[in-house]
């Protein structure tokens, strides 16, 4: 996939539109999971199908990368 920037519904802002970056996505059982980047912060998100538009979960989607 290659990323690609858009606007999302955040979290953080209680629901207000903001720029994300798309990174990645994954099959999660039923739905899609997408990783993103919002302002530094590497989380998880889902594209809502019938509103159109992505919901970033900057609060409890953080996502910690594995130390090496």
């Amino acid at each position: 996939m290659t990323a690609f920037k858009t606007m999302a519904h955040i979290h953080s802002l209680d629901g207000a539109m903001d720029e994300i970056t798309v990174l990645d996505s994954k099959e999660d059982g039923t739905q899609t999971v997408y990783i993103v980047d919002y302002r530094g912060v590497k989380c998880t998100a889902i594209f809502n199908w019938f509103s159109g538009a992505y919901y970033a979960d900057d609060k409890y989607g953080i996502i910690k990368e594995a130390r090496q």
